[in-house]
């Protein structure tokens, strides 16, 4: 067989590293079109819908960095290979799940082998494409945009008319034409590599740390606060060890020196406050569609438009960020998107969707629109050069912890709520086909007190970026020892 040309090797490199990453973004975006039924289908309930989702995250959030950090030292095609492998034995684990048990260990196991995977997709790109690299991760960030943008309704039909498990089971094929290209388009990337230690019980302490906080907030929802009490103990204790030793490494997983930067530090808190509204909004409105009476596949289609909106405007308003300073967008974006979940406070009947649902759907689609670059940007161009790789891992990382956090505190939020209006009832808040009228209704009420929550945490996102953003640090006209003036 010919040897590959190096041009031929670059795409198919490219080609893996958009079937991988899709891999990862669509399921977790497909698997919350699928909660409610899983819910039904295993009995569940609303904790066991968190923990599907959350189990995923946290793995992911735990393990971001630890994952970058391995491809620098161990070679980024072979941990992205090796991820792909992970994620697709998982994947076969979810889908033959018996229990709830099960499919929450295979979706932790998911969100591992999902840290390696994508922390090395865009790290490959950059090692194999070098000074081309900027019109490599376009095309990545186009077609995983499509796959993202394709895979709920795809996922929605399979939910439907098949079966939840087969969300799963594709991602079979797709993982090994993902190792096919990866194989073939092998390229030297020994060069490159970074050597030193890793900090492993910086990783250890944070992923047991935010466990444990993860575990008091939903499980204290429904078993009581009161008894779940040592794991907020727990959490704190773990975390107050994470920034003691991170403090103390020569090489720590997190470098809180960067958050000196004033940009940093604001685009940094700003992301945690609103993706975690993000969300709030996509995993809640999701349950609440069909608890309204949309089918899986139905309630996956009202988000295309959404999309359609945001893949159009993301990089327009990203460039306009870069002329004039990202402050503006930065607080305008959120400010919408906090107004577009007051909206849902309007939404009681399916029939109401169609009147403030579709609305707040399209507001919140052009408010995440001027978000995501912006922010992006921000955190990325307020870090030295040398610091780039760890910088954007920590901005991930803050975005899945934000998310994760929120997710499981407006889980206890409705919890709470519901259970307060209707006892001990043993009902599922948000369930799909729920008739009894006060079950319902106090379903209803736990929704709109919840997502009231992700609105204002959009609107202290917004407040974070007009109190503290300077468009001056952002275009580099002050010097890293200068201070940027307040409201610049």
């Amino acid at each position: 067989m010919a040897t590959l040309s190096l041009e031929t090797r670059r795409r198919l490199t490219l080609v893996a590293t958009i079937l991988g990453s899709s891999l990862a973004f669509i399921d977790a975006s497909v698997v919350i079109v699928a909660l409610p039924t899983i819910e039904r289908d295993l009995d569940l309930g609303l904790t066991g819908e968190q923990w599907i989702f959350l189990s995923y995250s946290l793995a992911l959030a735990a393990l971001y960095l630890v994952g970058g950090a391995l491809g620098d030292r161990f070679g980024r095609r072979r941990v992205f290979f090796w991820g792909v492998i992970g994620f697709a034995a998982a994947s076969v684990l979810a889908g033959a799940a018996p229990n709830g048990a099960t499919l929450i260990v295979a979706r932790v196991l998911q969100g591992v082998a999902g840290a390696f995977l994508t922390t090395n997709s865009l790290a490959l790109l950059r090692a194999v494409y070098a000074e081309n690299a900027g019109r490599a991760i376009g095309l990545w960030t186009s077609f995983t945009s499509v796959a993202v943008l394709l895979g709920p309704p795809a996922g929605g039909a399979l939910v439907e008319w098949v079966s939840w498990r087969w969300i799963f089971f594709l991602n079979l094929p797709v993982a090994a034409l993902t190792l096919a290209a990866a194989v073939a388009g092998r390229c030297d990337e020994r060069s490159m590599r970074r050597e030193g230690r890793l900090d492993l019980p910086g990783a250890a302490l944070s992923a047991v740390g935010f466990g444990a906080l993860t575990y008091a907030l939903v499980e204290g929802a429904d078993k009581g606060f009161a008894n779940v009490w040592w794991a907020g103990v727990f959490a704190v204790a773990a975390l107050a060890a994470f920034v003691w030793v991170e403090r103390r490494v020569a090489e720590p997983m997190l470098d809180f020196k960067l958050f000196r930067r004033r940009n940093f530090a604001a685009a940094n808190l700003e992301t945690f406050l609103v993706y975690g509204a993000l969300y709030g909004q996509l995993v809640y409105v999701q349950l609440y569609l069909q608890f309204l009476g949309f089918s899986p596949f139905e309630a996956s289609l009202l988000g295309i438009p959404a999309s359609v909106i945001m893949i159009v405007l993301a990089s327009r308003f990203g460039a306009l960020a870069d002329r004039q300073g990202p402050r503006l967008y930065l607080t305008a974006g959120p400010a919408l998107i906090g107004c577009s979940l007051l909206l849902l406070l309007l939404v009681r009947t399916r029939e109401d969707f169609w009147y403030f649902g579709v609305p707040s759907l399209l507001l919140f689609a052009l408010g995440l629109s001027m978000l995501v670059a912006p922010i992006t940007a921000t955190a990325l161009k307020s870090a030295p050069q040398e610091a780039a790789g760890i910088a954007s891992g920590i901005n991930s990382t803050v975005s899945r912890l934000g998310s994760l956090i929120t997710v499981a505190v407006i889980g206890a939020v409705i919890s709470v709520v519901f259970e307060h209006r209707v006892g001990d009832t043993g009902a599922v808040p948000l369930a799909r086909g729920q008739t009894d009228e006060a079950l319902r209704d106090a379903s209803i009420v736990a929704f709109h007190t919840g997502i009231l929550l992700a609105a204002l945490l959009a609107f202290a996102g917004a407040g974070a970026a007009a109190l503290w953003i300077s468009d001056r640090e952002a275009r580099g006209e002050l010097s890293e020892q200068a201070p940027a003036p307040a409201g610049s």
